[in-house]
């Protein structure tokens, strides 16, 4: 959401919350609009957090819903990746993707959303940096957008970039070495 000339989005993992607890947290921060970025959005642990469920819920809240399957995590590693400042297979692998047109559309979807309401995209990991979301906070914090992680009721954390992350102008990246050569 745009204020005195600043983009702010937030985070948010729906870990072992409630349902009702959940809401709260969004409530707190007069989220609007709350953006999926799981690849596939269900939980058999939380059925509330699958999403007809969760998307009934939210609309009972006046929270709108949208699911992002381009922004979602559980990428394959390529064979010629660069970005090995991420030693995690799966931290490595969505750094490849996010080379992709797929993430570009899907990020630019996200920034449209957020640019009109107060937005959080979420994931099912309860902390930023056990999930892609850290990755996606970095391009958006690249980008000039203050990125805030919804931590629990009341309580935010600014995003620091992640510890592979480059950033040269408004781009980030997460290979060692010359970062021109493609």
């Amino acid at each position: 959401m745009k204020s005195s000339g600043e983009h702010i989005v937030y985070t948010i993992g729906h870990s072992t919350h409630s349902i009702d607890e959940f809401i709260k947290m969004l409530q707190s921060f007069e989220i609007k609009h709350l953006v999926d970025i799981r690849s596939f959005p269900g939980s058999k642990k939380f059925p509330h957090f699958n999403k007809e469920n969760l998307e009934a819920s939210l609309k009972e809240n006046g929270i709108d819903y949208t699911h992002l399957k381009e922004l979602g995590g559980r990428r394959k590693v390529k064979k010629d990746s660069k970005n090995n400042r991420w030693r995690n297979d799966s931290f490595r692998a969505y750094a490849d993707y996010m080379e992709t047109e797929s993430f570009k559309k899907g990020i630019a979807q996200l920034v449209t959303i957020a640019s009109k309401q107060t937005t959080a995209y979420m994931c099912s990991e309860a902390v930023w940096w056990r999930c892609h979301r850290s990755m996606v906070s970095d391009y958006l914090k690249a980008k000039g957008w203050k990125v805030l992680h919804i931590m629990d009721l009341n309580k935010v954390e600014e995003h620091p970039y992640t510890s592979p992350a480059r950033v040269i102008g408004d781009r980030v990246f997460y290979s060692e070495g010359n970062l021109f050569n493609k």
